[in-house]
């Protein structure tokens, strides 16, 4: 999908990044890569691919976290302790013997050593280029007069890694060097590890057993790929399998294998911790280049490593798993495009936050029990990107529903999956996510015939959708107490908020308003169905939790957060450290709870304590020591995840009410700041590339303001689907409903115009958008006027040219 930029013969003014932004962080001229040009500003700075087995997060520096699913998550490359089995940690930190992919060279007529893409050595380069693509990860790396240049692709469907590695000399005269590929295994088992060359294979394998006790879990560990595998596309000249004898007493930064040494020693790995360094001793002419493939990877045994070295290690089969994986990549292309006077957003909305969608979509954030918010929300962006996709997470979620109506923590995606860990502790909010996820795939698709889809549960129970739906609402309404608010038992969507009713009386303002806002959805379905007797059942639900929301939650200038199970209010102005709260003001908005008055007094309250140059706060002041009646949230440190940092999740919520209020200076700031940069200073406080969301920017902007911005360079988030429909429907104004396109743009004050295409329901729209002088929006198709700004009679296959123009 592309715009001709000149299709409309009118340009679109471009601000001039400031700082040098271009200097350290560039997109390409097609906006399909992003680029780093410095190994040392942004440290943590890095990438991710996946598939539907596997994901692995590359930074700028060579690091690597790497997990795949047999069927439950699990590691190839270790860490040189026993890990808990976790994934990825917020704001991770790296250190010398994280796992990684490092290629150290060294010139053999000086011996001075480099490495690439700069850990473990970290020698000053010449040159350094970072450069994330949607389907690879590259680096060029330039020191000592030769070029490194790596590039990491991954499979379709099987998991392993494909690495490139290109070795040039730059200089007038021939190079006698050492590259020596270091892809450490790490600390595979206490119980069993082992590593060796195979001449057969030509690689080296390490082995393990995975630690086990219960006489039981042999039988299921047996299944388990223990084995990790790197492939040599052509023989090394020697290896070293053995990571002791690699690093020797020059550490890392100097392994004695390669200074002390002109070639690795060969050994072995018996109960040691394995690494597999490969060497090629080169000889390059003048301006020459040599090229080296590797396959890294996971296997259950001999067999399976044979079958992926056939499949994918060599030049024929590098280049079509690249292509097969370009194509897969490019499914997510979303339904978008837009030009306006933001180029750096552009190439985001573009390029990066759809991927970022269809990533979150398409593999359920590699787990095989999501939490059924995440569930719904990740189902609801694959609305504007593959519908059938979260018309079946619908289907899959209410299969699952409890015999009260209650939806349960987490969706189970495979035979044999279990609830774990957050998903046994019990939240009140799930249920909520039915209406408020399916008015997006409703808008979007005009699928009315979903609901009335059959649904069977373990029970063998079947009902509809729309039954089960209303079944949901229904439990949100009997889960209050005698004033009519929500309970929050041990968490709502803030997880570790799980002290506040874990005695069984504690209550959730967010959640009372919530409720509203899903009654409210939920009475618009029904009314749509004609059954109008629900909808003003629905209707007298939301507006009993409104009022009781604005008897109880109501202080001052704001809603409360909660009341605890010793009753009491918190997230008040009272209240020394979580004083101010984002998530209620918002959802107060969106249920109807808050009066015109009541949002007069809430927005610049929230501008006053909760704005920051980095984002909006989740609240304010963050908390500094355990409040045993709030919980764990307390604990985490201020300014950190859900303790006050700018927790995207919320702000997007707070994005998607201003859009409803018609707040478009107040919503496009708050939404700007999702994304790092354009800005040089601002990248580097950040420490990200553009290239996705976050789940958060570090908060404690008044209190620790050195640390203030920095990205968690988490990917999971339900930010990511809530972003996308506020830029189209928000901030293009492109929101289906069951007749049509309705369109209503609302641009920020500080822009003339943009240009958009829309992929809708089988058809194509591009629209020129202008600030003009009109009372209201007024959309010309073919020199007519369409009556309500609204498009039907939409047919598939068709391109449709609208020119819009939008008060000034």
């Amino acid at each position: 999908m592309t715009i001709n930029s000149g299709s409309t013969g009118r340009e679109v003014d471009r601000p001039v990044a400031r700082n040098g932004a271009n200097a350290l962080c560039r997109p390409t001229a097609d906006g399909s890569r992003y680029e780093l040009t410095s190994a040392t500003a942004m440290p943590k700075a890095g990438a991710f691919l996946w598939n539907q087995r596997m994901m692995i997060q590359m930074t700028c520096r060579g690091y690597a976290t790497a997990q795949f699913m047999q069927p439950e998550p699990a590691k190839y490359m270790h860490a040189p302790n026993l890990e808990a089995r976790t994934f990825m940690q917020p704001e991770q930190n790296y250190y010398a013997h994280h796992p990684g992919r490092f290629v150290y060279v060294k010139d053999e007529e000086t011996a001075q050593i480099f490495s690439a893409p700069f850990e473990p050595v970290r020698a000053k380069l010449d040159k350094f280029i970072f450069s994330a693509g949607k389907s690879d990860v590259r680096w060029t790396v330039e020191k000592l007069g030769l070029r490194v240049e790596m590039t990491l692709v991954i499979p379709t469907h099987d998991v392993a890694e494909l690495w490139t590695v290109q070795v040039t000399n730059l200089t007038d005269k021939p190079r006698k060097v050492s590259v020596y590929p270091y892809f450490p295994f790490g600390y595979m088992s206490w119980m069993n590890q082992s590593g060796e060359w195979r001449p057969d294979l030509c690689g080296i394998v390490g082995s393990s057993i995975t630690p086990y006790q219960k006489a039981e879990d042999y039988f299921k560990n047996k299944e388990l790929k223990d084995k990790s595998y790197f492939l040599c596309e052509t023989a090394p000249t020697a290896w070293e399998a053995r990571q002791s004898a690699f690093e020797g007493d020059g550490g890392l930064h100097a392994p004695s294998a390669i200074t002390e040494h002109e070639e690795l020693g060969g050994s072995d790995a018996r109960y040691e911790t394995p690494a597999a360094a490969v060497q090629y001793r080169l000889t390059l002419a003048s301006k020459d280049s040599h090229t080296l493939r590797f396959l890294l990877g996971p296997a259950l045994d001999d067999e399976e490593i044979r079958t992926m070295r056939s499949r994918y290690l060599s030049k024929g089969g590098f280049a079509k798993c690249a292509a097969d994986y370009a194509a897969y990549i490019a499914k997510g292309t979303g339904c978008l495009e837009i030009t306006t006077p933001d180029a750096a957003l552009d190439n985001f909305v573009n390029n990066w936050l759809p991927r970022q969608c269809y990533y979150h979509g398409d593999v359920n954030r590699l787990t095989t029990d999501p939490q059924t918010r995440n569930y719904l929300q990740d189902g609801m962006g694959m609305a504007y990107i593959a519908p059938a996709v979260a018309r079946r997470v619908f289907v899959k979620a209410l299969s699952q529903q409890e015999a009260t109506g209650a939806m349960p923590d987490g969706i189970l995606l495979t035979e044999g999956a279990e609830l774990k860990y957050i998903n046994q502790i019990p939240h009140t909010d799930h249920c909520v996510w039915l209406p408020v996820t399916l008015e997006t795939y409703l808008n979007e698709t005009a699928d009315w015939a979903l609901l009335d889809e059959p649904v069977v549960d373990s029970r063998g129970k079947s009902q509809t959708v729309f039954e089960r739906i209303s079944r949901a609402v229904d439990w949100l309404l009997s889960a209050r107490d005698e004033r009519g608010l929500s309970y929050i038992a041990q968490g709502d969507w803030c997880d570790p908020m799980n002290m506040v009713g874990y005695k069984g009386r504690g209550v959730s303002g967010w959640l009372t308003l919530a409720t509203g806002f899903a009654c409210r959805l939920w009475a618009s379905v029904c009314e749509h169905r004609g059954a109008n007797e629900l909808a003003a059942r629905y209707r007298d639900g939301a507006e009993a939790v409104n009022a009781a929301a604005n008897k109880h939650m109501w202080h001052g200038d704001w809603f409360a957060r909660g009341i605890t199970d010793d009753n009491v209010v918190f997230g008040v102005a009272s209240d020394r450290e979580g004083r101010l709260w984002l998530n209620p003001q918002t959802w107060a908005i969106l249920s109807g709870a808050a009066s015109e008055r009541q949002i007069r007094q809430m927005l610049p309250a929230v501008d006053e304590q909760l704005s920051t140059p980095y984002g909006t706060l989740m609240f304010a002041p963050p908390y500094t020591a355990m409040r045993e009646d709030v919980g764990r949230v307390t604990q985490k440190y201020p300014g950190s995840a859900e303790n006050a940092s700018v927790y995207n999740h919320a702000a997007v919520f707070y994005i998607h009410a201003l859009y409803g209020l018609g707040d478009s200076d107040r919503a496009f700031s708050v939404l700007r700041k999702l994304v790092p940069g354009p800005d040089h200073d601002d990248y580097v406080q950040r420490g990200q590339l553009p290239v996705f969301i976050p789940n958060y920017y570090r908060g404690a902007w008044h209190e620790y303001p050195r640390t203030a911005g920095r990205s968690s360079q988490l990917f999971n988030t339900g930010t990511v689907s809530w972003a996308y429909r506020c830029i189209i429907e928000g901030l293009c104004g492109l929101r289906g409903d069951a007749d049509g396109l309705v369109i209503h743009p609302q641009l920020p004050p500080h822009w003339n115009g943009m240009r958009v295409k829309r992929l809708f329901r089988g058809a194509t729209f591009e629209l020129d958008i202008r600030k003009a002088d009109v009372d209201d929006v007024v959309v010309r198709y073919r020199d007519a006027v369409l009556p309500g700004a609204r498009f039907t009679s939409i047919r598939a296959g068709e391109t449709y040219q609208l020119s819009v123009s939008v008060p000034k």
